[in-house]
């Protein structure tokens, strides 16, 4: 069987193709769009342009898999539409205009989903999970592998650029009020943290950074770890970049220029409020958990 997951997200938009046989499922392709929903949502209200972007690319998307011959076409949603005020009107303008039902899953399903596909059966048995989107973040402790705790938190990478930046690169006042949200946050979901030697990073900004990192420091492109030293020292590369800094971003990840430093902020405070030694990213994520336990139902991959 073949099947196609689309992750409507704040910043993009991806579509997975599986190949699902015997209750496992095997990525054949992944395209992106980096539609920047969380741009369009004034006073808490996903716009018609957004709903519309929305739209086209899900048309697109459709159309891709019509043309190759697959008609098994999953969609679902996180903060996207989850944390604005007319979802239940989003939805429907949606599902009217290109006939494809979506899944709004709430964060903390999105957290046990993240970690189904990025950690349950592969990486350290005890640690962070850490899936960082364009509209929300999501925190998952586990030990031997089995979820100790979880929750979603309203710190996307877009979502704090478009909150506290005025241009391109955010000011040092800019950085400052990103890392107080953060911070905030933080301490109301845990006052007293217990210090975290590993993490696991999922999503794009988490793979942005490893990318630029293995640039500027001279790293094997195939290395898939971050420590907590290398991540404080990319984030003051990058306070004031020059140059050549802005050139290894364009070079690594150039759909991510404007937020790759809220998202560096974010990450680093994690880091800083765990103790965290290291950071390693998985390929996999929220998709691969939503295609395991909703299509193929259950169970580690």
């Amino acid at each position: 069987m073949i099947c196609g997951i689309i992750d409507l997200g704040s910043n993009t938009i991806r579509l997975s193709i599986y190949q699902c046989e015997n209750g496992h499922g095997r990525l054949l392709t992944n395209r992106k769009v980096m539609a920047g929903l969380a741009g369009y949502v004034a006073d808490g209200e996903l716009s018609q342009e957004g709903i519309q972007v929305a739209c086209q690319t899900l048309e697109e998307y459709k159309a891709l898999m019509s043309n190759l011959g697959f008609a098994n076409l999953r969609v679902f949603a996180t903060a996207s539409l989850r944390n604005v005020s007319n979802t239940d009107e989003a939805v429907s303008q949606i599902q009217a205009s290109t006939g494809l039902a979506v899944d709004v899953i709430s964060g903390t399903e999105e957290a046990r989903l993240s970690f189904l596909g990025a950690v349950q059966g592969r990486g350290p048995e005890n640690g962070l999970l850490i899936d960082l989107g364009g509209g929300s973040m999501e925190l998952v402790k586990y030990q031997g592998r089995d979820i100790l705790s979880s929750c979603s938190l309203s710190l996307g990478s877009l979502s704090l650029y478009s909150r506290y930046v005025s241009y391109l690169h955010p000011t040092k006042a800019e950085r400052k009020a990103i890392r107080a949200q953060v911070s905030e946050q933080l301490e109301r979901l845990d006052p007293d943290p217990t210090p975290i030697a590993h993490a696991c990073g999922v999503g794009g900004t988490a793979r942005a950074a490893c990318k630029v990192a293995n640039l500027a420091f001279g790293r094997s492109q195939d290395c898939l770890t971050l420590s907590a030293k290398e991540l404080h020292k990319l984030l003051k590369l990058l306070r004031d970049p020059d140059r050549e800094m802005l050139g290894l971003i364009l070079k690594a990840a150039p759909d991510r220029i404007h937020t790759l430093v809220p998202g560096l902020i974010v990450l680093n405070t994690v880091a800083r409020t765990y103790g965290l030694e290291d950071i390693t990213i998985s390929r996999c994520g929220v998709r691969e958990g939503y295609l395991q336990d909703r299509v193929l139902g259950g169970g580690a991959q």
